[in-house]
């Protein structure tokens, strides 16, 4: 191994106060954004599923969708049998005719009322009519406007019906009706086949909203203090391996499972070509935390010196070595984020154990390429 050459090339003395000093390999640091970033798995949800079913019973005589069927907002996806409810249209419009004829009649036997009442009020006053016949005259007409009254509720009492009648036999008519959401949908299950028979609220279909898609995935308590309505996110799925979705988180419950000690989190995904379908399961790399501009070295540069965190960095001189106590932050494919004072230049990554503060060291010649790769990959 490398670390054991050096080892081997290490000089009695050398590095911790000796004359000789110590063979190193080094690193570029560099400055730029970081992002900690954390995968969960999970499963894609429709953020809508409407269970399409009947008001009333009947047998199905025609079913218009079938899976996978895209459905818009008020379209008709199956029909019932509607003899019987036809037939009670027919009474109904029967009886408000009645009730029409009904109030004819009762508003003409009140004009005659009305105008023999007139008259024995003229007989009255010429003392020709007795008061007993204007009293039945008066009753007549009291009892006519009475009849008017009843005929016109008789009427709106059969309007109501009718509209009734009509309604129900509307409802044969099974319609897919959504409050929210875009205007198309698609069949997500069929649960009957014409010709059968089904009772009120019998499922017949489902209908499920596909764009956008929701994510769901549960965190634990260490993940879940970094976690914000509207954090950036991508998806991968085993049915487009090679394909990356974008997401955002959209809602975060408040409640821990007590079986996991897990909270549900919901992201929201564009899905307009639809590919993404519910049931997939789903890996989520969130973004939980990002620094704009901080300093960035392999992880195998970090050492420890009376248990604090630090890193040995290369003097100007290129010949020895000052040790920088850091604050370590984001951690992310053999990156670290450190945070401390002059950091910059070079910062040793292999032979940190055999130095100290001030300690001499030796870039190998033949390793001249080797502190500029980690640093161009760092910089990627």
């Amino acid at each position: 191994m490398i670390f054991n050459r050096l080892q081997a090339t290490q000089k009695p003395g050398g590095g911790r106060g000796g004359a000789a000093s110590t063979p190193v390999e080094v690193a570029q640091i560099v400055h730029g954004p970081m992002e900690w970033r954390q995968t969960f798995s999970g499963t894609l949800e429709s953020p809508s599923k409407l269970i399409v079913a009947p008001k009333i019973s009947g047998r199905i005589v025609k079913l218009n969708v079938d899976l996978g069927d895209r459905v818009d907002r008020g379209e008709v996806v199956a029909g019932l049998d509607d003899d019987e409810y036809v037939q009670a249209v027919n009474l109904a419009r029967a009886d408000l005719e009645v009730a029409k004829a009904n109030l004819v009649e009762a508003k003409s036997a009140l004009d005659i009322a009305a105008r023999k009442l007139k008259r024995m009020e003229q007989l009255r006053e010429r003392n020709v009519a007795s008061e007993s016949e204007f009293d039945a005259a008066q009753a007549e007409h009291l009892g006519k406007l009475a009849h008017v009254d009843v005929s016109k509720a008789q009427l709106a009492r059969a309007e109501a019906a009718l509209e009734t009648a009509r309604i129900r036999l509307g409802y044969t008519q099974v319609a897919a009706n959504w409050a929210d959401g875009g205007n198309h949908r698609v069949v997500g299950d069929r649960y009957v086949d014409e010709g059968e028979t089904v009772s009120a609220n019998d499922p017949l279909i489902s209908v499920v909203q596909l764009d956008p898609i929701v994510a769901v995935i549960f965190v634990t308590e260490k993940d879940y203090v970094h976690l914000k309505p509207g954090r950036p996110a991508s998806l991968t799925t085993d049915a487009y391996p090679e394909e990356r979705f974008e997401a955002r988180i959209y809602r975060i419950s408040p409640v821990f499972r007590q079986t996991t000690r897990q909270a549900k989190v919901e992201l929201k995904v564009d899905n307009p070509e639809q590919r993404l379908k519910p049931g997939m399961f789903i890996r989520a790399t969130v973004v939980l935390d990002r620094v704009e501009n901080t300093a960035i070295v392999p992880e195998q540069a970090l050492t420890k010196r009376n248990d604090r965190d630090g890193v040995f960095v290369v003097n100007p001189d290129g010949r020895s070595v000052s040790w920088r106590e850091v604050s370590v932050g984001i951690r992310e494919g053999g990156r670290v984020q450190v945070d401390g004072q002059d950091l910059s230049g070079r910062v040793v990554t292999l032979g940190q154990q055999l130095v100290d503060d001030g300690s001499k060291i030796t870039i190998p010649e033949d390793k001249d390429e080797g502190p500029s790769a980690p640093g161009e990959a760092l910089g990627k």
